[in-house]
Parts: structure tokens; sequence; C-alpha cells
């Protein structure tokens, strides 16, 4: 007779696990300790330069809470899984609509209309839990660099947490499952998955913080070894009695709190991160979760203080209303000053407070959501709900913007004589100007105004390895256009020069990266050698009689590599020169243009700005001297004293009698902090051939 096996459908795993002790204030505590360093990084970011990490120990937290809780209860069916989300549901996301709620509202009738669209696609992307990788994408666009921060890209973080929460119960249900296979302990099943994440996980986070650290900061494959190492934390027993206790978890709780406000003191926005830097901060949260701290003689005391206490139980809605609060403020107030930095703290406490009482618990202990099926359908129409809101918001939008297009075109093909930079020619006294007076472009359009290399995916972007080119106009005369953004944006008026003067204009455009010799210092050195060997291809391309002249432009927007900003000007002047002799040694006649004034140093977004101030534009303009930036282009031809290299400096036209308007004879000159709107830049086609005309004659 066969030997029967008995069977294991209804088998539970074995699970060798002490009793679990209940509440932990430590958490409480560290909650606090977390939340605190975020808001402080975020209020006073020049006086806890590392406080971002406060997010790494909500994610160990997190790990830590999650595993304990699927350890008491592996999930073995359908209905488990489903019991499990629906309570992360119901403890996260009303509070978390809310918030986007109000938010949406606030968008809408406080920020300037620039700001719609990219609002409500965030909005959008929250609410759906996806906005960790829609802020990845956004990392390596340099034109967004400018664009006013999201009131809501604090949810980044908590989309990474609702990734993992998607995928944590199927882990420690396969290793459930295997535990009644082989009739073993969960908990060895349980270390080993973990650990095996932890591993796979963290070596990922390095490489890609090394290769593409922008991305990298965001996504959930980098971030998952920080909520595992929580959940490692929670399947190794600490050492217990009274030795245990006094000794090892009182110096190892000490050791974690040592650790996070180490981090919290010497990160700053220049550490990689999270790669094996995230080591510190989430290794020093989990060491703490792990000891358990207890008794007089471990931070106990502190954590379990009752303001500290409170503190971490409102923690979650504290991160939820602060940061939208920064960022929608100073549309009110202006920049935030003491008081108003004060009353952010005050008010976010006090709404974390009510949303706590009034939203979490409420929803969280409700009859109503206790059936599974409710909970989803809650959850359901919040995501609807608010995908018609953020929807709605980008759809009134794009409205007003095809609206604006349509003026903007009749406006361009009925102008005037003072029309554009005509004002600047003829001078502001035939030509006064209206600083409450319509735009052309309106500002929500002039974000876009750009010239026609985006749209035809003319550029080498991050990490510099494609190499295209594109080609406008069709006549005898062949013209490179070479440089990075602040070449492309002459594009516009480049292409009516072309068609009066018989060009063929063809691009080599490059994203941030200056074709030189100097190299430049990129946050990886792979870019930084991809930018300097694509300046070399150009080289080639262009410097052996291939056209019959080259007209270049370049902003130094990344200083070189072995120096800082306040260094970098003279080696990037000579890398310069060097290339510029490479490029006139076969007798091709190069125009360099100068650079034009820089608004981003005082006002990060023209149009932005002029949508705050539509009754006054002067408040968006400037002086020669505030938007003044180096131009080691510029300099090194000027000094390289060669017939074959020329300069052509257009300031004249953007800054007029000691000011540098925003707004000149009725067109937005800036689509960002330093990039010339296309609208504008087709007003200085005249006066741009007329000067590449003089220089050429010289």
């Amino acid at each position: 007779m066969a030997k029967s096996t008995p069977s294991t459908k209804n088998q539970q795993p074995v699970i060798d696990q002490p009793k679990s002790s209940g509440f932990r204030p430590d958490i409480q505590g560290l909650r606090a300790l977390a939340v605190s360093l975020v808001v402080i990084y975020h209020l006073w970011p020049h006086g806890l330069t590392g406080g971002f990490a406060g997010v790494d120990v909500f994610f160990v937290i997190s790990g830590f809470l999650i595993t304990s809780h699927l350890m008491k209860a592996p999930p073995r069916t359908g209905a488990d899984f489903a019991a499990f989300w629906a309570r992360r549901i119901r403890r996260l996301l009303p509070a978390a609509f809310v918030v986007l709620a109000v938010t949406a509202a606030a968008v809408r009738f406080l920020a300037p209309e620039t700001q719609w669209k990219d609002a409500g696609w965030q909005i959008v992307s929250a609410a759906f839990y996806v906005q960790n990788w829609v802020l990845a994408a956004t990392s390596v666009d340099y034109l967004a660099a400018d664009d006013a921060a999201s009131p809501v890209q604090h949810f980044w973080s908590l989309s990474v947490e609702e990734q993992f929460y998607l995928l944590w119960p199927f882990i420690i249900g396969v290793a459930a499952w295997i535990a009644v296979r082989r009739a073993t302990d969960l908990r060895k099943i349980v270390r080993w998955a973990i650990l095996a994440v932890v591993v796979a996980s963290l070596v990922f986070s390095v490489y890609f913080t090394a290769t593409n650290p922008g991305p990298a900061y965001f996504v959930t494959p980098t971030r998952m070894w920080e909520l595992a190492l929580g959940g490692l934390a929670a399947v190794i027993a600490a050492p217990t009695g009274f030795w245990g206790r006094i000794r090892v978890r009182a110096i190892a709780s000490w050791a974690g709190i040592a650790g996070i406000v180490l981090t919290g003191l010497s990160f700053t926005g220049e550490t990689p991160f999270p790669s094996y830097q995230a080591l510190l901060p989430v290794g020093a949260t989990a060491l703490i979760l792990w000891a358990k701290p207890e008794g007089r003689w471990s931070p106990a005391p502190i954590l379990g203080f009752r303001p500290v206490q409170y503190l971490g139980d409102i923690s979650y809605s504290v991160y939820l209303w602060h940061w939208p609060m920064i960022a929608l403020l100073p549309l009110v107030s202006g920049s935030l000053g003491p008081l108003d930095k004060a009353a952010i703290v005050i008010l976010t406490l006090v709404l974390a407070g009510l949303t706590k009482t009034f939203v979490e618990d409420r929803f969280r202990f409700t009859r109503v959501l206790k059936r599974v099926g409710a909970t989803y359908r809650f959850a359901a129409a919040g995501m609807v709900v608010l995908l018609l809101v953020g929807g709605g918001i980008v759809w009134e939008s794009n409205l007003r913007v095809s609206a604006a297009a349509e003026n903007a075109a009749s406006a361009e093909a009925n102008a005037g004589p003072c029309f554009g930079a005509r004002a600047a020619i003829r001078g502001f006294e035939e030509c006064p100007q209206d600083n409450a007076g319509p735009m052309v472009p309106e500002p929500a359009l002039a974000k876009d105004d750009k010239s026609a290399a985006y749209a035809d995916g003319c550029w080498s972007n991050q990490p510099f390895t494609e190499r295209p080119t594109c080609t406008y106009g069709d006549g005898p005369t062949r013209v490179a256009l070479v440089g990075n953004s602040h070449a492309g944006h002459w594009l516009p008026a480049l292409q009516k020069i072309a068609k009066e003067k018989g060009w063929t204009i063809t691009t080599f455009l490059v994203s941030r990266c200056n074709p030189s010799d100097a190299r430049q210092k990129f946050d990886t050195a792979a870019k930084s050698e991809a930018c300097y060997q694509y300046g070399q291809w150009v080289l080639d391309q262009t410097a052996h009689g291939q056209f019959d002249r080259i007209i270049t432009s370049e902003r130094q927007s990344v200083p070189i590599e072995g120096t800082s900003w306040s260094s970098t000007e003279k080696p990037a002047v000579q890398g310069y020169s060097s290339y510029l002799k490479k490029w006139t040694a076969g007798g091709t006649p190069v125009s360099v243009i100068r650079d034009v004034p820089y608004p981003g140093n005082v006002i990060s977004n023209i149009p932005d700005c002029l949508a705050e101030h539509t009754n006054n534009h002067a408040a968006c303009s400037g002086t020669p001297q505030s938007w003044e930036w180096m131009d080691p282009l510029a300099t090194a031809a000027k000094d390289l004293d060669s017939p074959k290299v020329s300069v052509v400096n257009m300031e004249k036209y953007f800054c007029i009698d000691g000011k540098c308007p925003a707004v000149i004879g009725g067109v937005v000159t800036y689509f960002d902090g330093s990039h010339i709107t296309a609208t504008y830049g087709r007003t200085l086609a005249g006066p741009l051939g007329r000067e590449l005309e003089t220089v050429a004659n010289k």
C-alpha cells in the first residue's frame, strides 16, 4: 500500500514568531521625526540640507508595518488579497482625495493659467498613484527645469508606496505557499525572499543612480529595497532579556537616531541618491525598528513624548497638506518670508489634525466601507472624480490656449510698425509700451511658443548618444546652425532669413551640452564623455568645407569638469577658443550670436510671471545687470580676433534704455527663463539678417 501524504490545501504555514506587543510608540516617534525632516527641508532647505531623507524613513516604516501585518495572516486566497488592499484604501485614499480636491480648486482659482495644464495632469497622476513615473520622465527635460513646482509633486513617494503595496502581498503569499509545501518556518522563507529583493533593488539603485540620477530618484525599482529592508527588520527577532534590552537594543536605537540626524545635517542635493548613500538613513531606521527601543536608557522616552506622539499620529496628513501650501502660498503673498513659513507650519498642523479626526479615522472605521466591494467602489469613484476635475482643468487650459493661438496668428499676420522687435528698433518714444495691454502670444501659449526644432525632433538629448539633424529651406547657400538650445531658439528668425536669402539650414542641436574642446561636468561621467564626443562629431561634420557658413550660439548651463561656477568661465573660454580654431582651419566663416540676457537670474519663468501680473508687465522686467550671464563662446570669439570669426550682439533688441522688458511691442520675449519665443524670434529676422550681413562683409 502506497504511503499516503497529507493534503496541503488547508494547511497553514508554520510561523515561529513571538507574540506582538501591540502598539509601538517608537514608530509614531519615528514618523514625527520623518515628517519634521521633510517639512523643515521644504521650508528651510539650506538649514537642513538632507531633510529629504525623511521620505526614506517613511519608506522603511511602511515596509516594516506591512510585512508585520502580512506575517500575522499571510494572504492565501483572492479574498485575502482584496481585503488587504481594501484596508490600504481606507487608510490612505480618503485623506489623499481630500487634499487633491482642495489643491485642484486652489490651482484653478489661485494659480496663473500658465500652470493649469501641468497641474491638472499632475493631479490626475497623483490620484492614480503614478506620480513618481511622471516626475521621472520630466526630470530629464531641461526645459521643464524653469517650470513652477507642482503642488502635488510630493505624491511621488505615496505612489512608490502604493505600488509596493500591490506587489508585496504576492511575495509574502508565495513564501507562505512554499512554507506550507515544505512544512517549514514561514519567517525563514520570508527572510530569504526579502533579502533577494533588497539585494536586487539596491544593486539596481546603485547602477541607475550612477547612470540616470534624475529618474533614479523617483522610480519604484530604485526604492523597493528601502521598504523591503523595513520588512526584513520585521522578520528578524531582536535580542530579548534584560541585557538584550539594556545593551544591544538601546545602543542600536541610539545609533539609528544618530544615523538619521547625521543624514539630515550632512547630505545635500549634490549627494547621489538613493544609491548606496541611502543605506545610512534606511539602515538607521531599520535598526531602530528592529531594536524596538524600551526603557529610560533608550530613545523611547523622547520618541514617546506626548507632543511627539501626536505629531506622529497626524504625520500622514501633515505630509499631504504642507507641500501644496508651500507651492501655492507665494501666488498670494509673494516669496515666502518668516511669517509666511510660520503660518504654513501652523495651518498644516491644524488641517492635519482635522483631517486625521474627520477624514482618516472616520473613513477608516466607518461601517459604510467595511464591505470590500464598497471600499473599491469608493476608490473608483474618488479616482474618477479627480480624473474629471484634473482633466477639466487641462481641458479649460487647452481651450484658452487654442483661442490664444488664433489671436496670436491674427496679430502676427496683421502686425503693425511697432509689433515685437520693431518697437525696439523704432524706440519706445515712437512706440509707447502698454504695461497692461494684450500680449502676443498670451502667457499660457507663450510657454509652448518654441522653434520648429522641438516638434521636428532635431535635438540630441541626454545621454547625448543620438545625433539627429534637420534641414530647413532649399536655397543654394549651405548654413549650419550649431549649439545648444540657445542656438535653437534663433531658428524661427533664421528660417525667415533663409527664405529671403536662399539658404538651406542644417541643424546640429544638442540640449544643454556645448560643442567645445572643454569637457562639461554632467551628473554622470558617461554623459560628460558623450557630450564631448558629440562636439567632436559636429566638428567632423562641419569643419571641412561642407557648409558655406556656420552660425552658433550657446548658454553655459553646466560647469566645466574640475571647476565650480565661480571658476568655470576661464576654462570654458579656452575650450571654445581651441574649438573655433579647428572650425576655421577649413576656411568656413563662423558667426557667433552672443547669448541673450538671462531673466532666470531673478525670474524663473517669464510667462508664469506675466500671468500673475497681467496688468503690470513691468513687474517681470529686468536690467542688463540683473539679467547678465557669462558667455564664454562670445568671449573666445572676440579674443580670437580672426577674420573668419565674427560676433553678433542682439542685446539692444532685448534691453532698451537700461530696461529689459518681458513684453516688447506687445510680444512676450521669453517662453521660460532664458529662451526666446518663436514669435519674438520671427520679429528679429530683419535686424538679425542685417547684423549677419554686416559682419560677413567686414
